[in-house]
């Protein structure tokens, strides 16, 4: 990121009609059931091919698709990252959940051609107290973030917001890997950071009918992190555990939106709860 204050739309991104917007809230909708569905099932001893198998279901049973199932190769429906995996995990019959370990899932669907897409992360078990502030940290901040994606505000609003929460309690924010936007791609423009080095008030104006993804990913340690030899999961470093929290965002002319979140944002952005789109 630069320090100029860019004030044009960058090339690529893309601003949806309301009507659009409704339609991908339908699909976040789906992607927000399943999610629940998924944190209700995790428990020591499964597999995250189970929870593959579930999550897939979960998403055709609504009459949407997987948008991970074959994205430029991906085997699986859902992305579990386990431990120090961050992201990009792999779903496998192999794979068994262990108590005490951090278990974040992304999950993406596509209903009537547009994407949702969000991620949790889960305790397996009992889990350490400092395991558990990382994820609620990381939650944290991305509900700042959410919260920063207003009409008149800037891209690096958002970036700050996420910095602003994860800084004061020394654990690393990964900054190889970004949000994005999102509408009939799963990934379009612009690259959503989740540091802001020139603080806020610069990039892209964030106007109405612009949707992204936010994504913190927040490391125990060292936020440097590797690619396995999968050429898919990302992990840490230095091998600590990590934590990645993830909503779909649409600015609208009063508000943010959270289209993955099932009450749209409303409790944790104290916003008055918007009437539900009706699928057709």
């Amino acid at each position: 990121m630069t320090a100029a204050v860019r004030t044009r739309r960058p090339r690529g991104v893309t601003v949806k009609t309301f009507e659009q917007i409704a339609l991908m809230r339908l699909a976040g909708l789906v992607v927000g059931r399943t999610l629940e569905r998924l944190v209700a099932a995790v428990a020591p001893g499964m597999t995250t091919g189970e929870l593959d198998r579930l999550g897939e279901q979960s998403i055709r049973d609504e009459g949407a698709v997987p948008s991970f199932l074959g994205y430029r190769g991906f085997p699986g429906s859902i992305c579990a990252s386990v431990g120090a995996e961050v992201v990009h995990g792999i779903p496998s019959a192999a794979r068994v959940l262990q108590a005490g370990e951090l278990l974040s899932i992304d999950c993406g669907a596509i209903l009537s051609g547009w994407h949702g897409d969000a991620a949790v992360t889960v305790p397996v078990g009992e889990c350490a107290p400092e395991l558990l502030a990382l994820s609620r940290v990381t939650c944290d901040a991305l509900w700042a973030g959410l919260a920063a994606v207003r009409p008149g505000g800037r891209l690096s609003d958002i970036g700050a917001a996420v910095e602003g929460v994860v800084r004061p309690h020394g654990f690393g924010l990964v900054e190889d890997f970004t949000g994005h936007g999102i509408g009939r791609s799963m990934h379009e423009p612009p690259n959503v950071s989740n540091l802001a080095p020139h603080g806020p008030g610069r990039g892209m104006r964030l106007e109405p009918g612009i949707v992204v993804a936010v994504e913190p990913m927040v490391t125990l340690g060292n936020p440097a992190v590797r690619e396995l030899d999968d050429e898919w999961t990302i992990v840490t470093a230095d091998g600590r555990q990590a934590a990645h929290w993830e909503h779909t965002v649409a600015v609208l002319p009063d508000g943010p939106w959270v289209l993955t979140a099932l009450d749209g944002g409303a409790e944790r952005l104290g916003l008055p709860r918007r009437a539900e789109p009706i699928r057709h």
